[in-house]
C-alpha cells in the first residue's frame, strides 16, 4: 500500500507540473496580455509604448519565454505565484481571500448533489412502479443536458424575482447560498443519478443477488446492504471528475449570483490577463483533482476489500 501511495503522490506532482506548464504555455500564447490591458485607457487614449515597457521590465515579461518559464517555475515550487498583475497582491493571498466562499458553495453543492443524486438513483432503480422507475430514470438525461447558467437564471426568476423567497445576488448569510448551491448540485446529481442507476441494474443482475434472495433475506437487505454498497464503487471513481464539475460550475454560479469567489475571480483574471493568478488557480484545481484521486483510492477498500487484496497482488 506504501509503495502504491508513492506511485500516486509521483503522479499527482506530474499532474500539477503539467497542468502549471499547460497554463503558462496557453496564457502566455493569447492575445495581448495583462500589462497592454494595464497601460491602455478608455478608447480615446493610446497605449503609451515607455509605460508598457516599464512595467514588462518590472514584471519580468522582457525575458525570452523559457527564462520566465524556469524562474516562475522555481518560485511556484516554493508556493510563490507571484505578484497578481492587477492589483499588485500577491497571488496566493488573492485566492485565498475569495477561497473560503468558494468552499462553502462547493460543499453545499455537493452535498446536495449525493443527496440528490442517491435519491434518484434508489428510486429509479428500486420502485416496484414501472411509471415511477421511467420518470425518475428520465432526469439525469434532462439535468445533464440543460446548461447550469440556465438553470441559475431559472431559480433566480422564480424563487427571488416571483417568490422573493431567496436573495439574487451576494454572500450574506445562509439564505444566499441556497440558490447557488442548489444550482451547482442540479447538474453533478444528474451525473451521480446516471451513474449509480446503471451501476444498481447492473448489480441487481449479478448471480450473487439471486443467491442471496435464494437464501431468503430481505429485499431491503438486497437493495441496500448489497446491491447498494457495491454499485457505489464506480460513483466513486468519478468522484475526482465530480469535483472538477464542481469547480466549474462555481464559475457559472458565482458569475449569475454575483458571489465573490473562485469562479468570478478565475472570469476577472482570465479577462485581465492576470497570469499569476490564472496559474495560482489552475494548480489549485489540479491539486484538489489530485488530492481527491488520493481519498477516492483509499476509501476504495473499505467499500470492497477485495480492491485491497488485488492491490497487495500487484505490489
Amino acid at each position: 500500500m506504501i509503495r502504491y501511495i508513492g506511485r500516486r503522490l509521483l503522479q499527482g506532482a506530474f499532474v500539477l507540473w503539467a497542468a502549471y506548464t499547460v497554463s503558462f504555455l496557453i496564457l502566455y500564447l493569447l492575445p495581448g496580455d495583462a500589462v497592454s490591458i494595464m497601460a491602455s485607457g478608455d478608447e480615446q487614449n493610446a497605449v503609451d509604448p515607455a509605460l508598457v515597457a516599464k512595467l514588462r521590465s518590472e514584471y519580468g515579461l522582457d525575458r525570452p519565454l523559457h527564462e520566465q518559464y524556469f524562474i516562475a517555475l522555481v518560485k511556484a515550487l516554493q508556493l510563490d505565484f507571484g505578484v497578481s498583475i492587477k492589483n499588485g497582491v500577491p497571488a496566493t493571498a488573492t485566492v485565498a481571500e475569495v477561497l473560503p466562499e468558494t468552499i462553502k458553495l462547493a460543499v453545499a453543492g455537493f452535498a446536495l448533489a449525493v443527496v440528490l443524486g442517491s435519491v434518484l438513483a434508489v428510486v429509479a432503480a428500486f420502485s416496484r412502479n414501472r411509471w415511477i422507475r421511467t420518470a425518475f430514470s428520465s432526469l439525469p438525461p434532462l439535468g445533464i443536458a440543460v446548461p447550469t447558467f440556465w438553470i441559475g437564471l431559472l431559480l433566480l426568476q422564480f424563487f427571488s424575482f416571483r417568490l422573493r423567497l431567496f436573495p439574487a445576488i451576494g454572500n450574506d448569510g445562509g439564505e444566499s447560498l441556497v440558490l447557488p448551491a442548489l444550482t451547482l448540485a442540479i447538474p453533478t446529481a444528474a451525473v451521480i443519478a446516471q451513474l449509480l442507476t446503471r451501476s444498481l441494474h447492473q448489480t441487481l443482475g449479478e448471480p450473487y443477488i439471486e443467491q442471496i434472495r435464494a437464501k431468503g433475506a430481505s429485499e431491503a437487505l438486497i437493495n441496500f446492504g448489497h446491491a447498494l454498497r457495491n454499485a457505489a464503487i464506480p460513483t466513486l471513481t468519478m468522484l475526482g471528475i465530480l469535483v472538477g464539475n464542481l469547480l466549474a460550475g462555481a464559475v457559472v454560479s458565482e458569475t449569475v449570483f454575483s458571489r465573490a469567489g473562485i469562479g468570478r475571480l478565475t472570469v476577472t483574471a482570465v479577462n485581465s490577463r492576470d497570469i499569476p493568478v490564472v496559474q495560482t488557480l489552475v494548480v489549485l484545481a489540479a491539486a484538489i483533482f489530485v488530492i481527491t484521486s488520493l481519498i477516492v483510492d483509499l476509501i476504495y477498500p473499505l467499500v470492497d476489500p477485495r480492491i485491497n487484496t488485488a492491490r497487495g497482488a500487484k505490489a
